[in-house]
């Protein structure tokens, strides 16, 4: 990689993580255009095109290996060989269950960490197949998010055929528990107990297709499962009694009558709902699963709190309402979820290289917000994004997922992905 030509990219991560408030804000822009001018750069892009077909063949491979929440080691035993086959150093599982390799640079900048989540939101069983109709790829995960997977290992295979050093250490991450239930624990793990802990400069993440976005604010969510419970008894024998399902009921009803702000978006529902005896008897116990999200931290919390006000509230009323001679009726919360709220800003320098290499492209580049594993790093104050890994995709989340791997719109994307790797983790 030709010095003169990358001198502006090689401190943008340093920049990024540890620029005073009073220096001049840096050039990510000129950057990335060094970079994507740059022979090397253009020599692992032509890598990445001419690799094309044996990236599509790794989608295929690793959608085909089963990964439902908790259960990802199959897929993840899987990956750790191609870390292994790609000659990454310091490769292994960790006690999570992520997949770690690391790329090393020359030592001139930080830790930079490139990640995409080996686990899908489908269950055991799930025929995961995958079908082909011309450039169409179709079977569950295959966009959300075992493309991004794939088109990891294509960026170690592009970066080294170019011979390109970085001036940070990549540690490349296939990580477990970005979907429902696994409430970010892969990420988690990494930034609060894994061996790299502490050592992270910055942190982008590979979730879905889309080119164009970049996920700069992290929506938190707080998740519980309230179990209402009460004394039970026959329907008309008892009649008269409190009734546990009449608090659920009430409580769910005052939740739907709180006001949330559309600025920062902040939502509620109750999701999921079960319990009871038979349709003859007062129920002994039911449940009913809450989810409440904010781009703010501060408006999640005053969720909560209001929330579990009105449970309360609800609790005492039916408790005031009818007979408590066989007991009251009370109500046991089981936090279920929690993923923290974080944000980087827009025009942040991580952000920016994104922006950059996107408009390098030709394409259009678009700030959103969404819960992805950078809301752990948000969360703690790192320089973190979510990016797409580049093609067309539908039906994320449902039986008949699809992706287009038309190889222009898809090396286009990867391109653009591997740009802004390269402006955050700098370029000798």
């Amino acid at each position: 990689m030709r010095p003169t030509a990358l001198a502006a990219a090689a401190s943008l991560a340093a920049l990024a993580i540890a620029a005073p408030a009073v220096a001049a804000p840096p050039a990510p822009e000129k950057a990335v255009a060094k970079i994507v001018a740059s022979p090397a750069f253009k020599a692992a892009a032509d890598r990445l095109a001419a690799d094309h077909e044996r990236t599509v063949a790794d989608i295929v491979t690793f959608t085909e290996i089963p990964a439902p929440p908790f259960k990802e080691a199959a897929r993840a035993k899987a990956y750790e060989a191609r870390f292994r086959e790609l000659g990454l150093a310091d490769v292994e599982i960790d006690p999570e269950g992520n997949v770690l390799g690391l790329r090393k640079g020359t030592g001139k900048g930080p830790l930079v960490v490139f990640a995409a989540h080996l686990d899908t939101v489908f269950p055991e069983g799930t025929d995961v197949k995958v079908r082909r109709e011309g450039t169409k790829l179709m079977a569950p995960g295959i966009g959300d998010d075992t493309r991004s997977l794939a088109v990891l290992l294509a960026y170690v295979r592009a970066m080294d055929a170019a011979k390109i050093k970085t001036r940070g250490d990549i540690l490349f991450v296939g990580n477990v528990g970005e979907e429902g239930p696994g409430d970010l624990r892969g990420v988690r793990y990494l930034f609060t107990k894994g061996k790299y802990a502490g050592r992270i400069g910055a942190f982008i993440s590979m979730d879905g297709t889309d080119a164009t976005r970049i996920v700069t604010g992290g929506v938190g969510s707080k998740r519980y499962r309230v179990t209402f419970k009460g004394p039970g008894g026959h329907s008309y024998g008892a009649f008269g009694i409190v009734n546990p399902m009449a608090a659920m009921a009430r409580a769910v009803d005052r939740l739907y009558s709180v006001e949330t702000p559309k600025e920062p978006k902040t939502t509620y529902a109750a999701s999921v709902t079960g319990g009871g005896t038979s349709v003859n008897s007062i129920p002994h116990d039911v449940w009913t699963e809450f989810d409440m999200r904010s781009e703010s931290a501060a408006e999640l919390a005053g969720l909560e709190t209001r929330f579990r006000q009105i449970v309360d509230e609800s609790v005492a009323a039916e408790n005031a309402a009818r007979s408590t001679r066989f007991g009251p009726v009370s109500a046991e919360y089981s936090l279920i979820g929690d993923r923290p709220a974080g944000h980087t800003p827009d025009d942040a320098v991580i952000a920016r290289a994104a922006a950059a290499a996107i408009k390098a492209q030709g394409l259009t580049p678009g700030f959103e917000s969404s819960s992805t594993d950078a809301n752990i790093p948000m969360s703690l104050g790192i320089p973190a994004i979510t990016i797409g890994s580049g093609g067309i995709a539908g039906r994320a989340h449902a039986l008949d997922e699809w992706i287009d791997v038309a190889p222009e719109a898809s090396v286009k994307g990867m391109v653009t992905g591997l740009a802004t790797l390269l402006a955050v983790v700098g370029v000798d």
